[in-house]
């Protein structure tokens, strides 16, 4: 025993030593070491503990402020330069010069910061951009991408293909539920498996019991074979309709959870699914509770106040509504009897009625009801022969003679002769009804006709449509003489019964004159009223008006006759005269030699409407505009004699240089080489500085083939007008054409020296290098042009074609950056898109261009040879009528062709089918 026992047992352990330890055992601590737990109030186990430290919570918070007040002075928490991470001296008291040396080192720390803070603030935001730049955002990556987006056409962003369904076969196609209905006959089937027989069928005693009452033998006639409480109910007693009610309303609600399942959009009606009876059933809106509800309702309301029509009606159609037409007939007949002096009730139990018992009802209507005009025109209605209809109407009259609606319908029934007398008699029964009294005129002669009239005007003496009609017949009877005097002694006859002359009125009643073919009665009406109401400083403005709302209306005779009686208030105003010429142009019309035939008839009575300018003339003797306006009436229309004596007169009494440069051209067109000369130069006598002069001495000397003269011209009126930019292109182009493109492009330096920042100049001396062949040359004069004038449409237009076709849609999108709105650019864009055959987005543009500025001829024209190669005949003229309206008079190509003197007759139209044939698709 002895040996066996270890040497160190019983000996005590040495320091430091932990059991276990050596073979990873370490101790740990459990509750039943510390003790239970303890509550902050509870008293420490010292009894002669000092005050402040008797409960366990006082002693707990001595503990944590000793560890606070301990500083952590390990070798860790120590930096070289800044010393310890806390204050050394943070236990020591901090006193006013502690705080007067924090203020300076504050202080001192704020100076040095603001010295370098704007470098150092420069020197962060380069290094962000140098990051920027090195690591940009996937936004930033995806920038051009993303701008190319605006080029995908409607047909490429469609045609991306969608998403692919990543779920599996099973997800995508899931197995819907599916319902089969049973058949009514299952139910009876093995409803009557549960019935008790009491007698023996036929079958077994024939087959000695071997054949069963069903034939598949699987049920025996026995009761016991199936029990009661197996079927509900068990006495064989089974509700069919209420087995069929259930399967609707859960049909119903299936259905409903499918209408709401695709993005709330119903895609299955439940009620025409329901319902295949519609076509029996009338539907209605209202449920069936709110329908019970309402005839509660008018039950009550008829049985409160049986003689109460307008219950009797509402109930009769609310059965009508529910379907059930033999219970509201029913009803309205009842209360027919119930209110028998009531029409409404009566008509509408004739209308729910069939055809002859609707008869019936009708007649015992009268007999309550001899007076009421709408039973009678009801019992017509019903009637369909002709003469049962008279015999009905006229029976009708014999009741209510005084009625003009039954003496109307029965008019209209009649022949012309008949009607006549019948008239005759409404009128002694009816004399205060307009109506009856102009019927009976217009089916009278003329002669009766008066009378009639004058009949009418006694017994109505306050009716302008009497006489309105009296002036129309005497116009139509060819007494026009009589029209204004009737017209003015209906405005008298009115004012002396009291009516107020409502001038809105008067001139509607005029344009229904004018439509109806009553000239000399429009105008008439026109002149009588036209100046009622109407301040005199607001006379010209309010006619104006007047005359537009007549032209929209399209009553022109009483715009015309407005126009005249304008002209005779105001013989000295150019305004009124002009527009009357331009109506005259724009809905008159032309016969022969006589312009405008209808203003000659209407307004100045037999004198050529150019006689109507000259008398202008007189009144307005220095007046450009209207000498210029006859000039062109009579050179329109071919009367050049007349034309040059007008130009001589206006050259004595208005000599401009307008009127003189006219009267030039007048002469070169005409062929009069010699007098245009010589008209040219005594104009140029009097107005030197008129450049269109020089340029047209200069083109006739031209057309002569005269160059040394022509270019004496151009180089004269250069000296008189030096900011002329047609007059330099003139000369340069003259230069060019005879070969000289030294001496041109020399001219055209000079006149952009004297008129810097000219598009024009610009412009021409681009393409004077481009035709001589120099493109390097002209690509750089372009690039100079366009610094010089930033904003140049017609510049920036030139520039698109002048690059290589892969750089054009660049060069286009930078022109519309510069001008979005300019008509020239927008027309080299629509021009781009045409030559790569993008037709949609071209004739889009081509719209676009038209409608910015649709004065530029060019932009017509080729809008126009663009239809006649990709566009219908619809579309091409649809273009040409706009181009017609708009009236273009601007465009380089369109002033080549539409101020050659070969063309100086053309129209619009005409104009725009030669600049369209010379044009070429060479861009």
């Amino acid at each position: 025993m002895n040996k066996k026992k270890k040497p160190f047992l019983g000996m005590p352990a040495p320091l430091g030593y932990v059991p276990g330890l050596g073979r990873g055992a370490t101790g740990f601590t459990t509750r039943s070491d510390i003790g239970p737990a303890r509550d902050a109030n509870d008293p420490v186990d010292d009894r002669h503990a000092p005050p402040g430290k008797r409960t366990v919570g006082d002693q707990m918070k001595k503990n944590q402020t000793a560890d606070d007040d301990d500083e952590d002075l390990n070798d860790t928490n120590y930096d070289e330069f800044n010393g310890y991470a806390g204050s050394l001296f943070s236990s020591g008291p901090y006193e006013k010069d502690d705080e007067e040396a924090d203020a300076i080192y504050a202080a001192l720390d704020k100076r040095m910061d603001e010295r370098r803070k704007e470098r150092r603030e420069q020197r962060e935001k380069e290094e962000i951009e140098k990051y920027r730049m090195e690591r940009p955002k996937i936004q930033q990556q995806f920038s051009d991408l993303k701008r190319k987006l605006a080029e995908v056409t409607e047909e490429e962003w469609l045609s991306i293909p969608e998403v692919g369904d990543a779920r599996n076969k099973r997800q995508r196609n899931p197995r819907y539920e599916k319902l089969t209905p049973v058949p009514d006959s299952f139910f009876a089937k093995h409803l009557q498996s549960g019935e008790n027989h009491t007698s023996v069928d036929p079958r077994q005693t024939q087959f000695g019991g071997l054949n069963t009452p069903y034939p598949g033998g699987l049920n025996t006639p026995y009761p016991g074979g199936m029990t009661p409480g197996l079927m509900t109910p068990g006495t064989g007693e089974l509700d069919m309709r209420k087995i069929g009610q259930a399967r609707n309303t859960l049909m119903d609600m299936r259905l409903s959870q499918v209408s709401d399942s695709v993005s709330g959009q119903t895609v299955v009606d439940p009620k025409g699914y329901l319902t295949d009876l519609n076509s029996m059933i009338p539907t209605h809106g209202g449920d069936i509770n709110d329908i019970k509800k309402a005839r509660l309702l008018l039950k009550s309301v008829r049985e409160t106040n049986p003689h109460h029509p307008p219950a009797w009606i509402a109930s009769a159609r609310l059965e009508e509504v529910t379907g059930k037409l033999q219970v509201a007939r029913n009803l309205i007949m009842k209360g027919t009897e119930m209110c028998p002096k009531s029409e409404d009730v009566w008509l509408e139990a004739a209308r729910l009625q069939p055809g002859d018992t609707a008869k019936a009802v009708v007649a015992q209507a009268v007999r309550h009801l001899p007076q009421s005009v709408r039973i009678y025109i009801r019992a017509a209605e019903l009637e369909t022969d002709i003469r049962a209809k008279k015999r009905v109407l006229r029976k009708a009259l014999e009741h209510v003679p005084n009625s003009v609606r039954l003496w109307k319908a029965a008019v209209e029934l009649e022949e012309p002769e008949d009607a006549r007398i019948m008239l005759s008699r409404a009128v002694e029964c009816c004399p205060t009804s307009v109506e009856l009294w102009l019927a009976l005129a217009r089916l009278e002669t003329y002669e009766n006709a008066r009378k009639v009239l004058n009949k009418a005007r006694e017994n109505i003496p306050t009716d302008r449509h009497i006489w309105i009609t009296a002036a129309k017949l005497e116009e139509a009877n060819g007494n026009t003489q009589m029209v204004e005097k009737i017209i003015d002694r209906a405005i008298t006859s009115l004012r002396a019964n009291g009516v107020e002359i409502n001038r809105e009125q008067w001139i509607q009643d005029a344009e229904e004159c004018d439509k109806a073919g009553s000239v000399a009665t429009c105008q008439a009406i026109m002149r009588a009223v036209i100046g009622i109401g109407i301040e005199e400083e607001d006379r010209k403005h309010t006619w104006m008006e007047d005359a537009d709302s007549c032209v929209a209306h399209n009553a022109l005779e009483c715009a015309r006759a407005i126009y005249a009686y304008a002209l005779q208030v105001f013989p000295s105003k150019k305004s009124v005269w002009l527009r009357a010429a331009y109506f005259e142009k724009n809905h008159g019309t032309r016969n022969d030699s006589y312009w405008w035939r209808s203003a000659v008839h209407s307004l100045l009575l037999g004198i050529r409407a150019s006689a109507v300018l000259f008398r202008d003339n007189k009144a307005n003797p220095n007046s450009e505009e209207i000498w210029l306006a006859a000039v062109k009436l009579e050179s329109e229309n071919n009367e050049y004699e007349r034309a040059r004596r007008l130009l001589a007169k206006a050259r004595s009494s208005a000599p401009t240089a307008r009127v003189f440069m006219k009267s030039v051209k007048l002469e070169w067109v005409l062929g009069n080489i010699a007098a245009a000369q010589e008209l040219c130069e005594e104009a140029l006598k009097h107005y030197e500085d008129f450049p269109k002069l020089w340029m047209m001495k200069g083109q006739i000397e031209e057309q002569k083939e005269l160059v040394e003269k022509a270019r004496e011209a151009y180089n004269q009126g250069l000296k008189k007008c030096p900011h002329s930019i047609p007059l330099w292109l003139l000369l340069s182009r003259l230069e060019e054409k005879v070969g000289q493109l030294t001496r041109a492009r020399a001219i055209l330096e000079k006149s952009r020296l004297k008129n810097p920042k000219n598009a024009d100049l610009w412009l021409e001396s681009v393409r004077l290098e481009y035709r001589a062949g120099l493109k390097n040359i002209a690509n750089t004069l372009m690039a100079k042009a366009l610094q010089e004038c930033p904003n140049s449409g017609i510049l920036w237009s030139e520039a698109i074609f002048l690059e290589a076709r892969p750089q054009r849609k660049t060069k286009s999108v930078d022109a519309l950056k510069k001008c979005e709105h300019d008509p020239h650019v927008l027309l080299a864009v629509a021009k781009l898109f045409w030559s790569e055959r993008k037709i949609t987005k071209a004739r889009e543009w081509f719209h676009r261009t038209v409608k910015i500025d649709s004065d530029l001829g060019d932009a017509w024209a080729f809008f126009y040879k663009f239809e006649l190669q990709h566009g219908t005949e619809e579309q091409q003229e649809e273009v040409r009528k706009r181009c017609e309206n708009a009236e273009p008079r601007h465009g380089e190509l369109w002033c080549d062709v539409s101020k050659d003197i070969v063309n100086w007759q053309k129209k619009i139209g005409e104009i725009l089918v030669l600049v369209a044939a010379k044009l070429k698709n060479t861009f």
